[in-house]
């Protein structure tokens, strides 16, 4: 039976000034570690979705303000064993990108069931951690960005 999950998503790369970022490893899928992610839900706009994914994975409260929407979208195929979430059909998702800076050593409370194990890296071993070719990219992508602000200082 074909599910309702809508095939549009957020990545939320949470780091801290020095950009050590929080990983979280799925339950259902030990070593899989990932930046917080999340399905887009009824008639939520995608920063509502990346505040409400933040908050249920880790317990971080966030506003729509301290959000960093890259307008970034990468298109990707669902693994097999996720589609029957999805409707009849549905073989890839948009997952829109944004980040959070938070406090070096904010403490992260993670999902029990979705999540088994949350870890705070540095982001050269983040992003080689990361499962997903898109949350390798965007953790890449997030130290460029910091490298060119900090060049224009």
């Amino acid at each position: 039976m074909a599910g309702s999950k809508r095939p549009v998503s957020v990545l939320v790369v949470i780091h801290d000034p020095q950009l050590n970022i929080v990983l979280l490893e799925r339950a259902a899928h030990p070593g899989f570690w990932q930046s917080v992610t999340g399905s887009q839900e009824a008639d939520e706009n995608l920063v509502t979705t990346a505040v409400r994914e933040v908050a249920e994975e880790t317990g971080i409260t966030c506003t729509p303000a301290e959000l960093s929407d890259w307008q970034l979208s990468n298109r990707f195929e669902i693994f097999a064993e996720w589609r029957d979430r999805y409707p009849a059909g549905v073989t890839h998702n948009i997952e829109h990108v944004f980040s959070l800076c938070i406090p070096a050593g904010t403490q992260v409370t993670m999902a029990p069931g979705e999540h088994r194990s949350v870890r705070w890296l540095p982001w050269q071993v983040a992003a080689t951690a990361c499962f997903s070719w898109t949350n390798r990219d965007a953790i890449l992508m997030l130290c460029l960005q910091k490298s060119a602000l900090a060049g224009r200082r």
